[in-house]
């Protein structure tokens, strides 16, 4: 029982604190202060619940900085580039709604992740919330945000299908997951008048074997960056 809680564990932290890295490199690049404050917020909430996660796989210093790139198991969505603000948005949208839901499931169980669930949950709604209310602003925007927008959706469209693969040491109902996912995403785009990408978030025609420690190529590159003064430093303390 104790591996496949570690697995399930490993999984969930990598997802968290990977995003948290992309979501801290609009550090001084934010379209405005607001958004600078925002955003850092949302990734300081992520590095958190990965602390907490990986603390429970193992050591979580050196699960975070000395793993090798094929040892990660978070998904391929998360470790995509922020590109311009509109893929951030839609990256943030897809994620955030599935952790929302994902959580609020594993809140209601009495399992070894209740109590970190119950409280991310909340944290996530406010995530999920911000990513809505852009994906709004920019997709009924302008003529060039709604365009961006709708760039960004399709393009990241193709990793979502590995959400809803079946993580081991977590008793979900996936495919309920994916469709509570599904509907609510949905919802979102269709206010904001954009298209809901075609093609099922599942399925062979998607990416993602990140949890089977396949990453993209912009991953490794990420990764050297965020793990380059633990390793340039080994053993050092502040």
């Amino acid at each position: 029982m104790t591996v496949t809680v570690d697995a399930a564990a490993l999984a969930l932290g990598d997802d968290a604190l990977v995003l948290s890295h992309r979501l801290g490199e609009w550090a001084g690049h934010a379209p405005v202060l607001e958004e600078e404050v925002a955003l850092a917020n949302i990734a300081l909430d992520l590095l958190g619940q990965a602390r907490v996660l990986l603390s429970m796989a193992g050591d979580e210093d050196e699960l975070a900085y000395l793993r090798e790139e094929r040892a990660f198991r978070n998904l391929q969505l998360v470790e995509q580039p922020n590109g311009d603000f509109a893929h951030t948005i839609a990256r943030q949208l897809y994620f955030s709604t599935y952790q929302r839901l994902l959580y609020a499931h594993l809140a209601s169980g009495d399992g070894r992740f209740a109590g970190l669930a119950a409280k991310a949950v909340k944290e996530v709604a406010y995530h999920q919330d911000h990513a809505e209310q852009w994906t709004l602003r920019l997709g009924d925007g302008t003529d060039i945000s709604h365009e961006r927008m709708r760039t960004a959706c399709r393009a990241l469209w193709r990793y979502t299908g590995e959400m809803f693969e079946p993580v081991e040491g977590l008793d979900v109902d996936w495919e309920g997951l994916r469709s509570a996912w599904l509907e609510s995403v949905s919802a979102v785009l269709l206010r904001a008048t954009l298209d809901v990408p075609e093609g099922p978030p599942s399925g062979a025609w998607s990416a993602g074997a990140g949890r089977q420690g396949v990453h993209t190529e912009p991953f490794g590159l990420m990764l050297a960056e965020m793990q380059h003064l633990h390793r340039s430093h080994p053993g050092a303390s502040w």
